[in-house]
Formats: C-alpha cells, sequence, structure tokens
C-alpha cells in the first residue's frame, strides 16, 4: 500500500481541492491480490487504490470518457506489418501506466 500511495504522490496524480456545491466527493477502496509463482509460492502481494467511478452519473459528473486500450485487430495489424517490414518489435510491462 505504501508503494503504491508514494507512486500517486510521486507522478502528482491527484489534487486537493473544494469540491462544488452539490457534488459529492467519489470514494475510492484498496484492491488487494497475491501474486503467486508457478510452484504455488507467494511472489509478492499486490494492493491497488481504485475509484469508485460506477458511482459517476454522465453529464453531471463528467462529460466524455477514454480508455487507451489497444484492441486484438490493432495488436495482429502491427505484428503482421512488422513481419513483412522485418521489424524489431518489443514488448514491455510499465508499472503504474494508469497514473500516467
Amino acid at each position: 500500500m505504501n508503494e503504491e500511495l508514494m507512486a500517486i504522490q510521486k507522478n502528482n496524480t491527484w489534487q486537493l481541492t473544494d469540491l462544488p456545491k452539490g457534488h459529492k466527493a467519489i470514494d475510492v477502496k484498496w484492491v488487494y491480490k497475491i501474486k503467486v509463482k508457478t510452484n504455488g509460492e507467494i511472489d509478492r502481494y499486490k494492493a491497488r487504490l481504485v475509484a469508485k467511478g460506477f458511482e459517476q452519473r454522465e453529464g453531471y459528473d463528467y462529460e466524455e470518457i477514454f480508455s487507451p486500450v489497444a484492441q486484438m485487430e490493432t495488436m495482429r495489424l502491427i505484428i503482421a506489418l512488422a513481419t513483412q517490414r522485418q521489424w524489431i518489435i518489443h514488448q514491455m510491462d510499465v508499472k503504474y501506466v494508469f497514473l500516467n
């Protein structure tokens, strides 16, 4: 939990402000997960602080949403192009990508 909070603070993810009249703050909750190795041994414990976005109302709390998720068709196209043009493909996992 401390690692998650430090990352949120380091990236200036949130900014404390006064709420407009008639609005309430969106609640958050901690989501915990135990990462297990292939042999069943515990690898590490993960904690994520998530906003309860389902409490928002369209047109009142937000106007539009955007979720940058790659579609499978897009990935297939990129791999096909890379194969055809002999490009090198690199894959990486980015920790805290949602904060950026």
